[in-house]
């Protein structure tokens, strides 16, 4: 399935490809019919609540679940060997922290190491060049619960790319890191896919979102939207919106009512009202209460994500 509003492009193109993705346990269904490609060399995100079947989706483009039914390709591989083969071409960094605080960053990575099979001069130069792709500048000796919580994911990217993985997926990599820490993390993000690797990451951080090629909204286990960021804006919002100051609730609820009037959210003490288009709001601008001041807005990803994603659940 070529992504949305881009033409078919040549199988070699893809890193990833899923089509009519089915994940269930039991009677209950994580992933239903799910289908996209990411392109080689791509930061792709993927957002949804929790629960909307993201991770179990990695999970299984990593080749550590089977797919119900449907189809999967990572690397130009698929499940014919039970996902053995694609496990050699992938990374993984899951949403909790995966190396073990009670060992140095050096037994940390050994460990790592090991798990993959690396042969031991390899390993030790590949660890060589990871700590220096991360800048680590702590000792080898160093306990790995006394680092920083950035640096500490940061080491955990470098363990999880050892091998040189073609496909990196990360899961929610940077949730409870200072904002330093995680634009410096999307720093090493942005250097993997300059040097050809493609990254898969999701992430609760709509900054971020911002910073990938292209996006998937999950929702109930479905994918509801896929596209670039500045056209899931357009998508979602082809008319103006407007911040609004209001000097209550009440004033603000009865325009939801208002003909063209799409939407009105609370964003901490202002609103933000979208519109069907120009003239809606020139009607609207006309007949607002008094007290309520306002001003125009571009949308942000929070907005595509409040109302394709938290309102459809609604």
């Amino acid at each position: 399935m070529p992504p949305a509003g881009k033409g078919p492009m040549p199988e070699a193109a893809w890193a990833i490809e899923t089509r009519d993705l089915v994940i269930r346990f039991g009677e209950f269904t994580a992933v239903d019919g799910v289908s996209f490609t990411v392109r080689r060399g791509e930061i792709f995100g993927f957002l949804g609540a929790n629960g909307a079947g993201k991770t179990t989706t990695i999970r299984a483009l990593c080749g550590l679940l089977a797919p119900t039914s449907g189809e999967v390709r990572v690397a130009g591989l698929d499940f014919s060997d039970g996902g053995n083969a694609i496990k050699t071409k992938v990374g993984y960094m899951s949403q909790r922290f995966t190396l073990y605080n009670d060992l140095t960053v050096s037994e940390n990575l050994a460990f790592a190491a090991g798990l993959r099979k690396l042969d031991y001069e390899a390993a030790r130069e590949r660890t060589r060049e990871l700590l220096g792709f991360i800048g680590f500048d702590h000792p080898l000796s160093a306990m790995v619960r006394d680092l920083p919580g950035g640096l500490k994911q940061e080491l955990a990217l470098a363990a999880a790319i050892l091998h040189e993985p073609e496909i990196i997926f990360l899961d929610e990599p940077t949730a409870g890191v200072a904002p330093a820490a995680r634009e410096r993390f999307w720093g090493l993000i942005r250097r993997l896919t300059d040097s050809g690797k493609t990254v898969l990451v999701t992430t609760h951080y709509m900054d971020e979102a911002e910073q990938c090629g292209r996006i998937a909204l999950m929702r109930a286990g479905r994918l509801i939207a896929l596209d670039a960021p500045q056209a899931l804006k357009a998508q979602a919002f082809p008319g103006p919106m407007v911040e609004l100051t209001a000097p209550d609730r009440a004033s603000v609820s009865d325009l939801a009512r208002r003909e063209g009037v799409l939407s009105v959210q609370p964003h901490g003490m202002r609103w933000h009202l979208s519109l069907k288009d120009e003239a809606a709001w020139k009607g609207l601008a006309a007949v607002l209460p008094v007290g309520i001041s306002h001003r125009r807005i571009a949308p942000s990803l929070e907005d595509v994500f409040i109302r394709l994603v938290e309102g459809g659940q609604r």
